[in-house]
Formats: C-alpha cells, sequence, structure tokens
C-alpha cells in the first residue's frame, strides 16, 4: 500500500488547504508548483479575486499563482477530492482577551463533514498546548463518525509566515512538524519536505509542536515589553531610550529588541492563548501577563504623552489637530488586525484632539469597520502633532522641511519607532 505523501507526490491524491490568508495561500502555491492542491477559503469574494491571481492580502505577486496546480474553492464540498488537509485560519482572541476558536472550530467542521478513511489533517493555526487533541480530534470524531488513529491521523506544524518578510519565506524557514504516532509524523515531515527547502524539525508530540509555536512569540512580546516599560523610565529621566539600547548593543549577547506598539494577529494575541491555558492548569501566568499590560498600554502612553507636550506647548486641545501617520500593525502591510494604532486614534479622541489618518496600505473601509474611524485622503492643513505611527517606507526618508510644512509652530513630531532620530535639527521631536 503506497503512503499518503507517495500519492501526493504522484498527483493520485490532492492537498487541500482550508483558510487562505496570510498563511494559507503562500502554503497552498507553495505545494501546487510541485503538487495537486485545492485552495478553499469561506469567502467567495476573496476566492474569485486568487482566481484572478490577485492576492488580497496584497503580499504575493501575480507571477507567483504562474505554474501552479490548484483549484480555488469556495464550496465545501469540493474538499472531498482531498486527502491530505492543512488548516491555516486565524485564531483570534475576543473582547475579555480570551481565545476564539470559532475560526478553528468552523474549518474542522468542513473538513469532517468530508474526511474520509486514510485521510490526514494537519492544523497550522496557533493554539494553546492541547487544543488539537482536546478541541480539534473529538469534533473530527464526531462529525465524520471515523475513528482518530485508526481511520484518519492528526498532526501540528505551526506557520511560520511573516507578514511583508521578503527573505524569511516559507521555503526558507525551518518547519516543525508533529503527528499523532511515528507514521504520521513520518508523512507530514516528508510532505513538509516536498516545499520547505530549510529542512523540517521533527517535534516530540503535537503539544511540544503547539507549545513551541505560542512560546516563540510569547518571548518575543516579553522582550519588547521590557523596552517599552524602559522607555518610560527613561523617558521621565530624560534620556533616549534608542541612544541606550544603542550603546548597551555593543554587548556581544545583549538581544536587540526595539519599543513600539504590539499588534497583530500573533505578537499581541498568542500570549494570551498560552495565559488562558495556564490559568486552567492552576498556574497564574504573572510575568506574561505583565508584559502584556505594559504592551497592550502602549497606544494610550503614546497619545498621552503628545497631548501633554501639546498642552506645555500652550495648545488648546479642543482645538488641536493631530496627525497620524499609519494604521496598519506593522510597516508594509495592508493588515490591520489587532492593530494597536487604533488605541492611539481612542486615547486621542477621548481627549477630544481633531484627527486625520494616513495610510497608503491600509483599507478605510476596513478600519471603518473594525475600529470605527476612517481615513483622510491626504494631509491637509496645519496640525499641532504628526505621529509617525507605522514606518511604512513611504514615511522613511522625509525631509525636516516637510514636516515644517505640515506643522504648526512648535508643532510635535513624536516618532514612535525612532525612525527620524538625530535627524531633525529645528522640530520639537519625542520618541519612545
Amino acid at each position: 500500500m503506497s503512503s499518503i505523501y507517495q500519492n501526493l507526490v504522484e498527483k493520485k491524491d490532492k492537498l487541500a488547504v482550508v483558510g487562505l490568508g496570510y498563511v494559507g495561500l503562500p502554503i497552498a502555491l507553495e505545494f501546487a508548483r510541485k503538487i495537486s492542491v485545492i485552495g478553499f477559503d469561506i469567502n467567495a469574494q476573496r476566492v474569485e479575486m486568487m482566481r484572478n491571481q490577485i492576492d488580497p492580502s496584497e503580499e504575493l505577486e501575480p507571477e507567483q499563482f504562474e505554474g501552479c496546480d490548484i483549484h480555488f474553492t469556495a464550496l465545501p464540498e469540493e474538499l472531498k477530492e482531498a486527502r491530505f488537509f492543512i488548516v491555516a485560519v486565524p485564531t483570534p482572541i475576543d473582547e475579555h482577551n480570551l481565545p476564539d476558536l470559532r475560526p478553528l472550530l468552523s474549518a474542522t467542521r468542513s473538513v469532517a463533514a468530508v474526511l474520509k478513511q486514510g485521510d490526514y489533517v494537519v492544523y497550522e493555526s496557533t493554539v494553546y498546548p492541547g487544543c488539537t487533541e482536546e478541541d480539534c480530534i473529538p469534533l473530527l470524531e464526531e462529525l465524520s463518525g471515523l475513528k482518530f488513529n485508526i481511520d484518519f491521523k492528526v498532526g501540528y506544524s505551526p506557520e511560520r509566515i511573516n507578514p511583508g518578510d521578503k527573505e524569511h519565506t516559507l521555503a526558507k524557514i525551518i518547519k516543525v512538524v508533529s503527528g499523532c504516532d511515528a507514521e504520521s509524523l513520518d508523512e507530514i515531515a516528508k510532505t513538509y519536505e516536498i516545499v520547505v527547502d530549510a529542512g523540517v524539525h521533527r517535534a516530540a508530540s503535537i503539544k511540544v509542536a503547539e507549545a513551541a509555536k505560542i512560546i516563540e512569540n510569547t518571548q518575543r512580546d516579553l522582550n519588547i515589553a521590557l523596552m517599552n516599560e524602559l522607555s518610560q523610565i527613561f523617558g521621565n529621566m530624560g534620556i533616549n531610550t534608542y541612544d541606550v539600547l544603542e550603546a548597551a548593543g555593543t554587548k556581544w549577547n545583549f538581544l536587540k529588541f526595539l519599543p513600539g506598539l504590539v499588534g497583530g494577529h500573533c505578537i499581541g494575541v498568542d500570549p494570551y492563548y498560552l495565559t488562558y491555558k495556564a490559568k486552567e492548569v492552576g498556574h497564574t501566568a504573572q510575568v506574561i501577563l505583565a508584559g502584556r499590560a505594559v504592551n497592550d498600554s502602549m497606544g494610550a502612553y503614546v497619545a498621552g504623552k503628545v497631548v501633554k507636550k501639546m498642552v506645555a506647548a500652550g495648545v488648546d486641545i479642543a482645538k488641536s489637530r493631530v496627525l497620524i501617520m499609519g494604521a496598519t500593525f506593522k510597516e508594509n502591510v495592508s493588515d490591520i488586525r489587532n492593530s494597536k494604532v487604533a488605541d492611539v486614534v481612542n486615547e486621542f479622541k477621548d481627549f477630544g484632539v481633531n484627527l486625520d489618518i494616513v495610510d497608503p496600505h491600509a483599507s478605510s473601509d476596513e478600519l471603518k469597520h473594525e475600529y470605527g474611524f476612517e481615513l483622510a485622503e491626504k494631509p491637509s492643513g496645519l496640525y499641532n502633532a504628526i505621529v509617525i505611527a507605522v514606518n511604512h517606507s513611504d514615511f522613511v526618508g522625509l525631509s525636516e522641511e516637510h514636516f515644517k510644512n505640515m506643522l504648526t509652530p512648535n508643532g510635535i513630531v513624536a516618532d514612535i519607532k525612532g525612525v527620524y532620530r538625530d535627524k531633525f535639527n529645528s522640530l520639537n521631536y519625542w520618541s519612545l
């Protein structure tokens, strides 16, 4: 009996990717250059765009769709043709910072409805350790009528795609893989090796793979939280944080993290999955939650600092005008999920500040739907302060004169990422 890997390579079987966002679409196209793929997404409008070689996430160029053996569909029944399923849907948090598994469980239901004897299901969505086995597998069994480990196999291989990063692409990043037994681990590892040139790391278990992914982002979150707290301390001391980090960074083992807004669908979310599960097993994750609290407060901190500086400059806050440059969660992407710029906007609004927000990458309609504010077409008139919230390439390298022409006398430039540090001579400049 031939293996599922062998059948995929020989195009006797098909692989399906469920969820075609920032993570799913690159994986689907990478596999489709080598094997036969079904790309499934519940959003028919997005599917139609992909059929026309357009990436709705604006990450991939049209030519990256060429030469791919892929069928895009929004019809769940068309998943029946697949034997190997990769689930790559978002795993957000709700308004209480608790895991929202609805997209994951919905995708699991779609797979369960077409699951056949001998099929494989591999989850890529970031979850807490135990989620695959405790939440997903029972649902697969219940809805399919099949028995786990006897009729079908399951694995977990966390995504490591970094939106906007053209260097660390899927093929170049070592892929962590896991399976429910030795046979499934081997089949899943060989399948991913079809597209991952950097190779795979075979994790000891599904739970280990889930935990590995979640601590990758938790570690970054905590390190950035430390930088954010240091920036507040040094700010009160009148010391520039970036100068301090530059000096400290000359030591060979100093970790080079920077302060800033921590949003997005990974770093600002994943630690809450871990703290949720920690609480369930009787542990309060004090350090992780403290870091989250620091990072979640930074939007309000930035807006508060700017308001204080405007007050000190004699500005009537009720009549003040502030320009915010950037609304996405990070530079040079269109993704607005969990953008902490929204926190800056909301804090300014609470102070009664009049705002214009510009962003060449973000959708005004999406921002209106998600956060309740729209983009201005372009800056207009003079502003009491300009906040460079996201260092898009469009916003980097502008002249001091450019900012002067948009500011009132004594107007403030608040540069969250410090991209203009040491580049202005006469402007009222502040950074974290």
